[in-house]
């Protein structure tokens, strides 16, 4: 088994700090606070970073329960109106809610723009999030 050497009296002087076999010089100290002053930002941005990407992903959830209730509640035979209106009532603030009726076929399209973090973090882009669902209508002659 090897062993450090033993520090010899020029190096425990009054400027060195002995801990067990190793000696370390006052130079060192602060080295574990100037790491942690550069590394607690950089993990803040990557949180900051993760919490935008989860905020953007619920938009996007948000934005696909609104287009499928909307469909579902167009496909049974209510009024485009009111498809819309549940549409928005799920989605995001500020989506569009655009239903397009054709033969059997009911098209709801879902769109918006997702400001992460409500505007606090002007820095970060809004993210344009969309959903599209399809259903056959059931009141639509065979």
């Amino acid at each position: 088994m090897h062993r450090s050497p033993r520090p010899t009296r020029r190096d425990c002087g009054p400027t060195a700090v002995r801990t067990g076999s190793d000696v370390l010089r006052s130079g060192d100290a602060g080295y574990a606070t100037a790491e942690a002053a550069v590394v607690l930002p950089v993990l803040l941005i990557v949180l900051a970073m993760a919490a935008w990407v989860l905020v953007c992903v619920n938009g996007q959830l948000r934005c696909v329960d609104a287009a499928r209730a909307a469909a579902r509640v167009a496909a049974r035979g209510n009024s485009p109106v009111s498809a819309g209106a549940v549409g928005r009532v799920l989605a995001p603030p500020g989506a569009q809610v655009r239903i397009h009726l054709s033969g059997t076929l009911v098209e709801v399209a879902v769109t918006a723009e997702v400001q992460p973090f409500g505007g606090v973090l002007r820095v970060l882009p809004p993210v344009h999030v969309q959903a599209r669902a399809v259903a056959e209508r059931e009141d639509a002659p065979p």
